[in-house]
């Protein structure tokens, strides 16, 4: 996830101009969040979901089923993951849109630079090594399918914030997601109510998910102006931001508001790697901390 992008898709939405951060986010101290949150600015209730950015993915290669087996492990129910498509329409679990970071493409394919995921096959991306990047013992993980996905973490027994990624990129991957995840039993109510949230830095990627099922919870990335908020509110049940972006009155103004199933409008926030940001982000009353490294935010919360 990308403030760049996040940037980019609010102009997209509101018009020409660019909306403005939050004036008091940058100024917000660990001392001010807890004054904040002691004194009512923002919402005090109970500690902030946890989920394991990518899998617990500073313990394993991100977004491949070893890392939300770790996750799990670790005892984390939720996870997050990025979605994107390939060459003949399979919807695949990777961050970047190209696979030069984390697989061995450019040693399987020393041909086909600059190794867009759009422009391989399933069956091509199912030869690459996934792993070994990240350390020997993880040597032979693949590129999982969402379809892959989805049956591990149901086995799992965890929950999803499943991220569209770059969706400008492959029209009709909203349609294609809500399909695959018909077709592995996610949504199901239990699922839609429990266990899952679309999000997508692309407003138009959020408002067509909520357009197609309007029961599924949905998510915005980025940090719109305080002022904004209620356009978002109209097809969004989260805004989630970085957390170096918000303060305690911005996530009061969250609050105040209904998303887009008439339920308090939620933030949750990333990527939270350190306990010191962990406790600042709680002290402002996020709904949930994204982090590659749960075990810490999870102590931190505990401390």
């Amino acid at each position: 996830m990308y403030a760049r992008a996040a940037a980019a898709t609010t102009a997209a939405l509101l018009g020409a101009g660019a909306l403005a951060l939050p004036s008091t986010a940058a100024a917000q101290t660990p001392a001010d969040a807890r004054v904040a949150h002691k004194s009512g600015t923002s919402l005090a209730h109970k500690d902030p979901t946890v989920v394991a950015h990518r899998g617990a993915s500073a313990y394993a290669p991100e977004n491949t089923l070893a890392a939300i087996d770790k996750a799990a492990w670790m005892g984390f129910r939720w996870v997050e993951n990025d979605v994107q498509r390939t060459k003949d329409g399979v919807l695949v679990i990777v961050h970047d849109d190209n696979l030069k970071r984390t697989t061995n493409v450019e040693e399987v394919f020393p041909d086909r630079a600059p190794w867009k995921v759009k422009d391989f096959t399933a069956a091509e991306i199912a030869k690459l090594d996934a792993g070994s990047w990240f350390g020997e013992k993880y040597e032979g993980a693949r590129v999982p399918t969402l379809t892959q996905y989805m049956n591990r973490v149901s086995r799992n027994h965890q929950s999803l914030v499943l991220e569209i990624k770059k969706p400008e990129l492959y029209p009709g991957i909203e349609k294609d997601t809500l399909r695959v995840l018909r077709k592995t039993g996610w949504l199901d109510h239990h699922h839609v109510k429990n266990k899952l949230v679309v999000q997508s830095f692309s407003a138009d990627s959020v408002k067509k998910v909520h357009a197609l099922r309007p029961d599924v919870k949905t998510g915005f990335l980025g940090t719109p102006a305080a002022a904004d908020l209620p356009t978002y509110a109209e097809f969004s049940d989260q805004i989630n931001s970085t957390h170096t972006s918000i303060s305690a009155d911005y996530v009061s103004a969250i609050h105040r508001l209904k998303g887009a199933h008439g339920k308090r409008l939620e933030i949750f926030t990333w990527t939270v790697d350190e306990a010191a940001a962990a406790r600042r982000a709680a002290g402002f009353g996020v709904d949930g901390i994204i982090t590659n490294k749960p075990d810490v935010v999870r102590q931190a919360l505990r401390d």
